[in-house]
């Protein structure tokens, strides 16, 4: 049956043609993204999306992370590979218009292609020239979704007898996202070609060729990967030259990194004790111990339901003055409302529903049960941190630690320690949370393992170390009154059993040694409960 046709003129049609043409498109092209004037405001690979037909409108809901979006659409229109949709906010008759694109790469597909097949010459020419005593062979870049390979990497080997290496590269018109994913398939490349060598050929390592310029995210994974499992070899490649200049990878890979000072939630919670109770009497009373409290600066406090936060105290100025005053909002997005005596009512049947919607046991279905999974995994490890491993510290649990690495905003999931009752008193833990499969997991959380070591090793002078527990981390307001240990961080990887990536335990076995890992499966019914069901360390016998 041939896929439904999209729409090729902007004028209201019905709700159903309308669906049709959105979920053909999806279908075809799974990594959408959705744009608004150009800028990328989600990115289907991530995040989620359900479309309803009913009362004789289409309508359309989209959340993520970091955003939720709800849009009546009246018509679509396909022009040059591009999915317009013509939106309307609720209350509002003024049309809007949004673009879903095959991919954020605004080149056509040929032209994605041919630049692909363009490149794959040009590191021919570059590989013979820089390598004189070793052959390229089968340099492709076809995907191979059964091994996660995808197109936009070139893949292949450098061969002298029966020694070779593996090699991954790709070219500088991908995007960053792209670019920094290398390290991961690259080791499954190698991986591959190991396996599948059948003992002809001894690969001694891995060669990657980046982008000039693009290379300083691999350059700090770079340094944390095993010297005994493989040679690592990094390259960066101008293409208008030709010149190929290999790079050293660095500690922490020179990021610039650095930490904010923790809030003090304790002198917030008496600031805004008087709006904290207008916000919790319109929480149905049943329910208010479900509430989280997150301090987002010193100046705004956030009150949120499983991870999803519904309203905000924020602290502003009155008029022209400079006397202080406090801005009470619900909802998120276009839909935040400012808390008035008039619209009070109203807001307290939108928190009830949420309440109602939001709960452990609740229909899978329903847009705000399945709204930011991960933040409600959050905040469910928050309170119960111990449900990970016995001997962390329940009482010094930090979320959403903020860090500032090169040009990208770094946020660490969970921040944490080992109790002082334990045998690692005062070690630090990171999380690394996912609620839903990712190839690029354990790399991921080595990034922040790589952060919080370079934080943890400043000190406030010569004479006084972490074994003193004068680190960075508690000149900034992090764990008052604890003396941490001058071990480095342990990195706790956690996801739902079924939701842990085929791919995730063959790249952390090409991990240092000194980067301490555990990968810990929940059971896939988490919200009702946190239960482990199998764990897995480094440290475990092979």
């Amino acid at each position: 049956m041939p896929p439904p046709r999209v729409a090729s003129a902007e004028i209201d049609q019905p709700p159903s043609a309308i669906a049709a043409a959105l979920e053909a498109f999806l279908a075809e092209h799974p990594h959408s993204v959705l744009r608004e004037d150009g800028k990328v405001i989600f990115d289907l690979r991530t995040a989620k999306y359900s479309l309803a037909t009913e009362h004789k409108r289409c309508t359309l809901h989209l959340w993520s992370e970091d955003r939720n979006l709800v849009r009546r659409i009246s018509a679509t229109t396909l022009r040059a590979g591009i999915l317009r949709l013509t939106t309307h906010r609720f209350g509002q008759s003024k049309p809007q218009t949004l673009e879903l694109a095959p991919d954020q790469d605004r080149r056509t597909p040929s032209t994605r292609e041919a630049t692909r097949n363009r490149y794959l010459r040009t590191l021919d020419r570059v590989l013979l020239r820089a390598f004189p005593d070793l052959k390229p062979e089968a340099f492709r870049t076809a995907m191979d979704l059964e091994k996660s390979f995808g197109p936009a990497y070139a893949r292949g080997s450098l061969i002298h007898g029966q020694q070779a290496w593996a090699v991954i590269a790709v070219n500088d018109e991908e995007s960053q996202s792209i670019i920094d994913g290398i390290l991961t398939l690259g080791i499954l490349w190698l991986h591959h070609c190991r396996e599948s060598g059948s003992g002809r050929r001894l690969y001694q390592g891995l060669k990657i060729i980046v982008p000039r310029g693009a290379a300083t995210l691999t350059l700090s994974r770079l340094a944390w990967l095993n010297p005994a499992a493989a040679q690592w070899e990094l390259y960066e490649l101008d293409q208008s030259t030709e010149a190929l200049e290999p790079r050293e990878a660095a500690d922490h890979g020179n990021l610039t990194t650095r930490l904010l000072q923790a809030p003090n939630l304790q002198s917030a919670q008496s600031r805004f004790a008087e709006a904290t109770t207008r916000v919790l009497a319109l929480v149905p009373e049943s329910a208010r111990d479900l509430v989280e409290q997150k301090l987002r600066s010193a100046s705004e406090l956030a009150f949120l339901l499983h991870g999803l936060e519904f309203a905000r105290i924020r602290t502003g100025f009155s008029g022209n003055s400079f006397n202080q005053s406090l801005e009470i909002t619900f909802g998120a997005g276009a839909n935040e409302t400012p808390l008035t005596d008039d619209n009070a009512s109203d807001l307290r049947e939108l928190v009830a529903r949420l309440f109602a919607r939001r709960t452990a046991t609740g229909d899978k279905r329903d847009p705000l049960y399945r709204t930011a999974p991960e933040r409600w995994l959050e905040s469910l490890l928050r309170r119960n941190i111990q449900s990970i491993d016995p001997h962390l510290d329940p009482a010094h649990v930090y979320t959403q630690v903020p860090a500032i690495a090169a040009a990208d905003r770094g946020m660490l999931d969970l921040l944490g320690v080992t109790a002082t009752t334990s045998p690692e008193a005062g070690r630090l833990a990171i999380f690394e949370l996912k609620a839903d499969e990712d190839l690029h997991l354990a790399l991921q959380g080595l990034d922040y393992w790589i952060r919080v070591r370079h934080h943890h090793l400043q000190t406030a002078d010569s004479a006084t170390g972490p074994s003193f527990g004068l680190g960075e981390f508690q000149r900034h307001g992090y764990f008052p009154g604890l003396r941490l240990s001058p071990s480095p961080p342990h990195l706790y990887l956690v996801a739902p059993a079924l939701r842990i990536h085929p791919a995730t335990e063959t790249v952390l076995r090409y991990l240092s040694p000194r980067v301490e890992w555990t990968l810990t499966a929940l059971d896939e019914r988490w919200r009702q409960q946190l239960k482990v069901v199998w764990r897995k360390r480094n440290t475990d016998p092979r």
